[in-house]
């Protein structure tokens, strides 16, 4: 399976903004206000601002899922040396799950901004 390279979807990208532009130019010629003030408040709307939130939740629940596959795999060699480790080594698994956290506050962050 090939990912589309970034051209594409700059392609699409305009595209879409071409097509949203369109008809948001259709409803303020046809006379109708509402939809006219509602197609200008929806063009207001911060896209980039949910692209940014997105790689922030992508990019945090990844590091994270790192962070846990390798504290965690080092904790449990350590607990089967040592059994009293365990309590402590889980510590630092919860810790590892953290930057989870912190990547999912930022995003309502920005979503609430």
């Amino acid at each position: 399976m090939t990912t589309p390279s970034l051209p594409r979807l700059t392609n699409h990208a305009i595209i879409l903004f071409g097509a949203a532009m369109a008809v948001a130019a259709a409803a303020m010629a046809s006379g109708d206000a509402a939809t006219a003030e509602a197609v200008a408040e929806a063009a207001k709307q911060p896209v980039g601002l949910y692209y940014a939130i997105a790689a922030i939740m992508g990019v945090g629940s990844l590091s994270a899922a790192y962070a846990v596959g390798k504290v965690g795999a080092a904790a449990m060699g350590a607990a089967a040396e040592k059994p009293e480790l365990l309590g402590r080594a889980i510590a630092f698994v919860g810790l590892a799950e953290g930057i989870a956290l912190f990547g999912f506050l930022i995003s309502l962050f920005l979503v609430f901004k």
